[in-house]
């Protein structure tokens, strides 16, 4: 299988994109060849207008399990200081929305990959993992970090150091998973939510992910007040005609009533 069969690319006229890892004999295992591809599309699609959603999933019974460990002093050992092909640098630059489909195993690498994307939709059946201390690996992509913020300190410990399974259901109990539909769903789920996000003013959507994302990196005060500048500066560059528009909409939405000044 060559590189463009193991990372597949589809956009539909609405402006969701899927990206698929496509390596079901290995468990959609990353070569450094796939991590550089998946790194470049996402920089790709984050400045392309016509994505407006991204949803990143594998094929066969894994979502990705984590780097092809034959190639891994070339994964390891690589230019690690190379933003550009920096996979998960890429994912959390990325100004669309990453909705990831988790449909079987995801394994360290593939469970930080799963933690880069903003919205995660699981099979029932899906399972992560981080196998770093087993493997004697040094994690990397943020999941020594993230884990424990999204999870607690003390979860995110038992997780790593005995490298022990989360289920589907233990994840979305812990905060990590949005939905757990049933197998064969997750990537459904994952476009109805794309769907969802499309029905909205898109560029208010990239403006939300960004405040939000932007905010999670400060204390809360602080995340207060960059939002307070943002929205600032957001309303003082709008026109007169941007605000009736902003009317008209909400006007054709039904959301506009008698005195309401605020949705």
């Amino acid at each position: 299988m060559d590189l463009s069969d193991s990372i597949l690319v589809a956009g539909d006229p609405n402006g969701i994109v899927t990206i698929t890892i496509n390596r079901p004999k290995s468990l959609n295992s990353l070569t450094r060849a796939m991590l550089v591809r998946l790194a470049r599309e996402f920089s790709a699609l984050s400045r392309d207008d016509s994505a407006k959603v991204i949803i990143l999933t594998g094929s066969g019974r894994a979502f990705c399990s984590g780097i092809d460990l034959t190639a891994a002093e070339e994964v390891f050992k690589g230019d690690v200081k190379d933003v550009e092909t920096d996979l998960v640098a890429q994912m959390e630059r990325c100004r669309k929305p990453i909705i990831g489909a988790i449909n079987g195993v995801a394994v360290t690498a593939g469970f930080e990959i799963a933690l880069a994307c903003d919205i995660l939709v699981a099979s029932r059946g899906a399972m992560f993992m981080d196998t770093h201390a087993r493997f004697g690996i040094f994690p990397s992509w943020g999941l020594s970090q993230k884990l424990s913020r999204l999870a607690g300190a003390n979860r995110a410990r038992e997780a790593s150091l005995t490298a022990m399974p989360i289920t589907a259901e233990k994840a979305e109990k812990w905060g990590l998973v949005t939905h757990v539909v049933e197998e064969g769903e997750a990537l459904r789920k994952a476009q109805q939510i794309a769907e969802a996000i499309l029905k909205n003013n898109q560029d208010l959507v990239l403006k939300y992910k960004a405040v939000i994302n932007d905010g999670l990196k400060l204390d809360l005060g602080s995340a207060l007040s960059l939002e307070k500048e943002r929205a600032h500066s957001y309303y003082d560059g709008m026109s007169k005609e941007q605000f009736k528009k902003m009317q008209e909409f909400i006007a054709r939405r039904g959301g506009s009533k008698k005195g309401s000044s605020k949705l």
